[in-house]
C-alpha cells in the first residue's frame, strides 16, 4: 500500500516539471557515461533524475550555491546506477553535500600497534549509512575532463550507498534473486587477490589503486570503472563484469563500444 501511494506521488511530482528538455540534452551530451543510451532508457533516466531532485536536498558548503546545471549533472550521474533498480534503491537518507573543492577531515585511526591516532584527510566524496553523501564538485570536474579515465566520484559514491542498503559497506550489496552470493564472493575475491598481487610486485593497476583499500572501496571503484571505461574491465576482469552487468542490469559496453579511446589505455592514478 505504501509502496502504491509513493509511486502515484512520484507520478504527480513528474506532472509538476521534470528537468528541463533543453538542459537534459546537454547534460546528456556532456557526459561520457551516458553516451549510447536508448531513448527509452535515456527518458526513464530524465524522469529519475527529476524525481531524484524533488526527494533530495543538494546543499552548498562554503558559499557554493548548486546551479540549475550543476544539479542536473549531479542527478543524471547519481541515478545512472540504479537506471534499472529503481530510486527505491535511495531510499533512506534525504542530502546531497557539495564542496567546491577537496574537503578535509579528521578521525582516529589505530595504528598496528594499537595507539590510536588523530588524523587529517583530504577526500573528494563520502557516503555515510543514512546521512548525507559529500561531493567535491572540483574534483568531479576534473575527472569529467577525462572521458573515459575509469573515474566518476558522484558514480562511486552513489555506488556505496547501494553497498550500504545490507546495513554496512562490505562490497556485498543486496542482490537480486537470480544472482548467486557465492558466484559473487567468488569472482570479487579472485580479482580482488590480483589486484594486490599486481601492486605487490608494482605493475601498472587496470583500475585505481585506491580499489586495493577495502571491499567496499573495490566495489565502489569497479562500479566507476564499469559505467566509465567499461572496455578496460572487459578486457581484464571479464567474470568481474558480468557479475556488475547482472547486478546493475546494464551492459555499458555494449552502448559505449563506440566511445572507447582510440589510444593506449592507461588506467588512472590514485584519488
Amino acid at each position: 500500500m505504501l509502496r502504491r501511494l509513493h509511486r502515484a506521488w512520484q507520478a504527480w511530482q513528474l506532472r509538476r516539471g521534470r528537468i528541463p528538455a533543453r538542459l537534459w540534452r546537454s547534460v546528456v551530451a556532456s557526459l561520457h557515461a551516458l553516451q549510447g543510451l536508448p531513448e527509452p532508457q535515456e527518458v526513464r533516466l530524465r524522469a529519475l533524475a527529476s524525481l531524484f531532485l524533488r526527494e533530495k536536498t543538494l546543499t552548498g558548503v562554503g558559499g557554493l550555491v548548486p546551479d540549475e546545471r550543476m544539479q542536473a549533472e549531479i542527478a543524471a550521474l547519481a541515478c545512472l546506477p540504479v537506471l534499472e533498480l529503481g530510486l527505491e534503491w535511495y531510499e533512506g537518507w534525504h542530502e546531497v553535500v557539495i564542496y567546491g573543492e577537496t574537503f578535509v577531515v579528521e578521525r582516529e585511526e589505530m595504528d598496528e600497534a594499537g595507539v590510536v591516532h588523530r588524523v587529517r584527510r583530504p577526500l573528494a566524496g563520502e557516503s555515510w549509512g543514512e546521512g548525507p553523501v559529500i561531493l567535491s564538485w572540483g574534483d568531479y570536474l576534473h575527472e569529467r575532463r577525462q572521458p573515459g579515465s575509469g573515474q566518476n566520484v558522484i558514480i562511486h559514491e552513489f555506488a556505496h550507498k547501494l553497498d550500504l542498503r545490507n546495513g554496512v559497506a562490505n562490497g556485498m550489496p543486496p542482490l537480486h534473486a537470480d544472482m548467486d552470493r557465492q558466484d559473487w564472493t567468488d569472482t570479487f575475491t579472485a580479482a580482488w587477490d590480483r589486484l594486490q598481487r599486481c601492486l605487490a610486485h608494482h605493475h601498472k593497476p587496470w583500475i585505481d589503486p585506491y580499489a586495493a583499500t577495502d571491499p567496499a572501496e573495490f566495489f565502489a571503484v569497479a562500479s566507476e570503472v564499469f559505467f566509465e571505461a567499461p572496455w578496460r574491465m572487459q578486457q581484464h576482469e571479464p567474470a568481474l563484469y558480468r557479475q556488475l552487468r547482472q547486478f546493475y542490469r546494464q551492459d555499458p559496453l555494449h552502448r559505449l563500444r563506440h566511445h572507447a579511446p582510440h589510444e593506449g589505455d592507461s588506467p588512472p592514478g590514485s584519488r
